[in-house]
Formats: C-alpha cells, sequence, structure tokens
C-alpha cells in the first residue's frame, strides 16, 4: 500500500505555489439568465395566451330641433323622360316638305305652325270639288223649278204622273249629288289643312327627323312619316326599373331624389307618381316614374340619371331622431341590441329600431345618440370583454 501511494504521488503534477486559482463564477450571468427565461415565457403568452380583440367604431347621432332626417333605402339607374313621354309629329297626307316654322329647342304654344308640305295638289282638289259642288246647287236650282211647273200641269190635267215623277226624281238627285260634292268639299278642305303641321299642345321641338325638299308620307315602318319630335319639359320625370324584391321598400307618393350622370353634384327632389301594372317577367323588374319637383335646363330627355327612393325618420316625443350605422346592429331571439364600448370594454344594449335610412338606421330607444357603437364583425364578444379600438376607427368619438 505505502510503494501505491508513493507511486501515487509521483504522478502528480507540480504546479508550484505561484499557480492562479480557479476563478469563482459571478452572479451577473444567472441574473441574465432569469431575464430570458421571462422574457421567452411573455412572449409565449402574447402568441398563445388570450388576445385583446380590435373593433371598428362608429358614434349614434342625434340629431335635434325638428329637422327632417331622410335617408336612401334603394337606389336604381334609369333616364330622364316627359310626363306624356315624346310626341312624334307625322304627316297626314303626302308631300314634299316645303319649309320648318319651328327649329330646335324652340318653345312652341299649341296651334303653332311647326312644317309646310306643299299644297298645291291639295288646294287644285278643293277648287275642283267646290266648282262640282257650283254646279250641282245649279241643277237643283233648274230642276226645282221644272218640278213646280209640272206640278201644276199635272193639276190641271195637261201632264201625265210619269211625267211629274221624272221631274221630282230629277229634283232627288241633284239633293243627293249635292250631299256627296259637299263631302268631298269637305275632305278637300281637310287634306289642305293637312298640309301644315301644328303643335297639339305647348312643349319645346326636340327633333326634326326630315330636311327641306324629302317627300312625307304618312305611316310607314317606325315612324317613318314623323317630321317633328316635341316634349312637354315642364313635367319632367325619371324612369327607373325596381326589382321585384325591393318593391317593398317603393310607393306612390314617396320622396326620392334624381342625380344626373352629368352632374353628380346635382339633387332634383322628386316624388314617386307612377308604379306600372305589369313586371317585366325577363327581367324581373318593374318600371317606376318620378316627379321631378323643380327642373332647370340642365335637366334634359333621355339624359342618364340615378334615382334614389328616400324614407323619413319619424321624431320621437323629444323631438329627436337618433341614428346609429347600420353595420352596428345585430339581432338574435332576444331582439335587436348593439355592442357599446365604453372604458374599454364592450357592453350588450338592447335597441328598439325605427325608419331604416340606407346606411343609417333610426334608433327609437335604447341610444341617446351619444355613443360609440362597435361595428363590423362581433361574433366572438361578450359581455364585459376587454377590447381595443382599431386604428381605422381611431378618431371616432
Amino acid at each position: 500500500m505505502t510503494t501505491k501511494a508513493a507511486d501515487l504521488r509521483a504522478l502528480r503534477i507540480d504546479r508550484g505555489d505561484d499557480a492562479p486559482a480557479r476563478p469563482r463564477r459571478r452572479p451577473w450571468r444567472w441574473v441574465a439568465a432569469g431575464l430570458l427565461v421571462a422574457l421567452a415565457g411573455w412572449l409565449a403568452m402574447r402568441a398563445f395566451g388570450p388576445r385583446v380583440a380590435e373593433v371598428q367604431v362608429a358614434p349614434a347621432v342625434a340629431h335635434r330641433g325638428g329637422e327632417a332626417v331622410r335617408g336612401a333605402v334603394l337606389a336604381g339607374t334609369g333616364y330622364v323622360v316627359t310626363g306624356e313621354k315624346y310626341i312624334a309629329i307625322g304627316v297626314r297626307v303626302a308631300g314634299r316638305i316645303e319649309r320648318y316654322y319651328a327649329d330646335e329647342g324652340q318653345s312652341v304654344k299649341a296651334g303653332d305652325a311647326l312644317v309646310a308640305i306643299d299644297d298645291r295638289d291639295y288646294r287644285a282638289r278643293l277648287d275642283r270639288a267646290e266648282a262640282a259642288l257650283a254646279t250641282a246647287r245649279a241643277n237643283l236650282v233648274l230642276h226645282a223649278s221644272e218640278l213646280g211647273r209640272a206640278e201644276r200641269l199635272h193639276r190641271g190635267g195637261i201632264i201625265a204622273t210619269q211625267e211629274l215623277e221624272q221631274k221630282q226624281n230629277l229634283v232627288a238627285v241633284d239633293r243627293a249629288r249635292i250631299g256627296e260634292l259637299e263631302a268631298e268639299a269637305a275632305l278637300a278642305r281637310v287634306e289642305l289643312d293637312y298640309t301644315v303641321l301644328r303643335a297639339p299642345r305647348d312643349g319645346v321641338i326636340l327633333a326634326k327627323l326630315k330636311e327641306v325638299g324629302e317627300i312625307a308620307v304618312p305611316g310607314g315602318f317606325s315612324g317613318s312619316g314623323d317630321l317633328i319630335r316635341m316634349a312637354n319639359l315642364d313635367d319632367m320625370r325619371a324612369e327607373v326599373d325596381v326589382n321585384e324584391s325591393d318593391l317593398t321598400r317603393v310607393r306612390l307618393g314617396q320622396g326620392a331624389e334624381v342625380i344626373p350622370d352629368a352632374y353628380p353634384d346635382a339633387r332634383y327632389p322628386a316624388t314617386v307618381v307612377k308604379l306600372y301594372p305589369q313586371v317585366n317577367r325577363q327581367k324581373g323588374t318593374l318600371k317606376v316614374e318620378v316627379r321631378v319637383a323643380r327642373p332647370d335646363d340642365r335637366l334634359l330627355p333621355d339624359m342618364s340619371v340615378r334615382v334614389n327612393f328616400l324614407a323619413e325618420a319619424t321624431p320621437t316625443a323629444g323631438g329627436v331622431v337618433v341614428l346609429a350605422p347600420r353595420a352596428a346592429l345585430r339581432r338574435d331571439e332576444g331582439g335587436a341590441y348593439v355592442w357599446l364600448l365604453e372604458g374599454g370594454r364592450v357592453r350588450r344594449r338592447a335597441v328598439m329600431v325605427g325608419a331604416e335610412l340606407g346606411e343609417r338606421v333610426q334608433i327609437a330607444d335604447g341610444l341617446v345618440g351619444a355613443e360609440s357603437l362597435v361595428v363590423g364583425d362581433a361574433a366572438e364578444l361578450v359581455e364585459g370583454a376587454e377590447v381595443k379600438r382599431a386604428a381605422a376607427s381611431a378618431g371616432a368619438p
């Protein structure tokens, strides 16, 4: 044993007295390690722990002072028309166009001359009819005189009854001929009058459809005999097709506004005046007309327009109308409700809904008009849940 111990000591390395001592571990390393562990835990909680929901917020607004509050419940596109549509004025007799008395854009009164047709043929016909009528009347005077003499001779037994009857027949034929010629003269007079086309009512000339010198004939295909198109611009309307599914939002007398595509900043107040009695089966739409209350020179026939059908909110007993965004309104078995944002948490509030005004909804009861409402998707919200306002709605009250 002694020999083995001596051998082991011989194997020991002699470091000497000046060998440096082994350094001690420093405590700040443990602090850093702890901080790293804490940071990792915090990141894990952020990644996998419960998150605070972000919500979009919009305000409820109160309107006071009895002001009318309206909103669009339905919109559609259509065209400007006139109350009696367009009046196409065509010839009743054939002839060459001699002149126009009115030009496009000119206002005319009922009875004003618009177009003249070459009337020489029709004047000649009238002259011939009147001449024939004068001849027949002269013959009647002669034959009536002869009949009178024949009657006196017949009473004296000088002539036979047969001769008297012949004189009576001549007078009857003359009278019938006069009636026939009077009718021909009247027809010739009417045809001559037709050579001048006159305005059937007050209005504005929209278009001249043929040129001076062309031959105009009555009838034809697609109104080929029409020479003038006019309209009454005092009664301006807009015509729009409404889907069958939206007919519950439209009624006679309902307010509307007409916005021309050419003047998007213009708003013309209007009223629904006609619901056509038949639905278009192919398109599934019904034609609706609205009358423009105060048309001006900018509103022209056939102009493209947008028509907004309006609804008006009914003020509460205090004369206040509270409006909320439609996107804030929610419904379940318990009825309508909204989510309020109060102090960073959401609160459920039951509400009573009034008129629907497009993107806004009247709240008849439940809000006073100064609340911040959660809009958009809120399926995961629960009463009292902590939320934060999304950046897009940071400016909302």
